[in-house]
């Protein structure tokens, strides 16, 4: 990778809609370049897909919480599974250092929040701690 690839990858992370034109004329090189390298960075696994970024708020989910989990090492591999499958589990990771899964919460209220960690997050087997962090505001 070299200098226009990483001033491409900015221009697609700023906006992933740009079309290849938009780019190659703020870059100053040919739509063909843009094109060729975009294919590149696709197919060397550079680039691995486009999102849609949503606002929690915008979408009625008003409780936002990143959530600490540590697990009993037998079931950490069947609780992952069962977070994956949770529609309120927008982002899912497995980690080192302070827990050893990390996820991103989406609920209506706090209240529902609450009940999503207590009745259904709690109950998985072999989880041993949750550690919610409310989200107060996105800064970036």
């Amino acid at each position: 990778m070299d200098d226009t690839d990483m001033k491409i990858i900015d221009a697609l992370e700023n906006n992933a809609r740009a079309t290849f034109t938009e780019i190659a004329k703020g870059l100053g090189v040919s739509e063909s370049t843009v094109r060729k390298r975009v294919d590149n960075l696709e197919e060397t696994g550079v680039i691995k897909g486009y999102a849609v970024i949503l606002d929690p708020i915008m979408m009625g989910k008003r409780a936002v919480t990143y959530l600490g989990l540590d697990a009993e090492p037998e079931d950490f591999l069947d609780i992952v599974e069962a977070l994956s499958t949770m529609e309120e589990v927008r982002w899912l990771a497995t980690a080192t250092g302070d827990h050893m899964i990390m996820a991103e919460i989406w609920a209506e209220d706090d209240a529902t929040l609450s009940r999503f960690l207590e009745e259904r997050v709690k109950t998985i087997p072999g989880v041993m701690r949750v550690c919610p962090t409310i989200v107060q505001e996105r800064v970036r």
